[in-house]
């Protein structure tokens, strides 16, 4: 069945939404959630150097779009194995970022590295543990990798998540 849709508010809702004119189908545009997690071994944190764009060629730490029928602990999880090769245990939820000029709500947590093997996977051209001082602080790829490791950084050793989300206006 092909569908032909056009734009209008369907009945009950206060925006427009593409609506097919054959069954009144609605396609509902939501926004993408994006989890990750800020990796540690020992003292050290684990990044990455996008190989794909956006932000090609700068650091992140490891994080993607959550899959259907994935639990956020679970992408995250996964986002380390496919971006850094190494196997986490996911601690807690460090902070949520909402970000609705890019439709995006992203989730990052704490997560403590099960081994120091780590490698590079096929997103990343390069993936180091890094101290907090070796933090290339300049070449970050995204504003909430910042603030995901000063979140970090401000709830290291306790057992909560960050106190604020979006800690700079967008």
């Amino acid at each position: 069945m092909s569908h032909h849709f056009s734009t209008e508010i369907p009945e009950g809702d206060n925006r427009p939404r593409r609506v097919c004119q054959e069954c009144g189908w609605i396609d509902y545009v939501n926004p993408k959630i994006v989890v990750g997690a800020v990796c540690t071994w020992e003292d050290k944190i684990l990044m990455c150097r996008r190989a794909i764009e956006p932000s090609k060629g700068l650091w992140t730490v490891p994080a993607g779009y959550l899959e259907v029928r994935e639990s956020c602990e679970d992408g995250a999880r996964r986002e380390v194995k496919e971006e850094a090769c190494a196997e986490v245990e996911i601690e807690s939820l460090l902070a949520v970022y909402s970000l609705p000029h890019i439709s995006q709500v992203q989730m990052m947590y704490k997560a403590r590295m099960l081994s120091a093997d780590f490698g590079v996977g096929e997103e990343s051209e390069e993936v180091e543990l890094v101290t907090w001082n070796e933090i290339r602080w300049d070449d970050l790829a995204f504003r909430t990798v910042t603030w995901a490791l000063r979140h970090y950084r401000e709830v290291e050793g306790r057992e909560t998540f960050a106190t604020f989300s979006n800690p700079e206006p967008i």
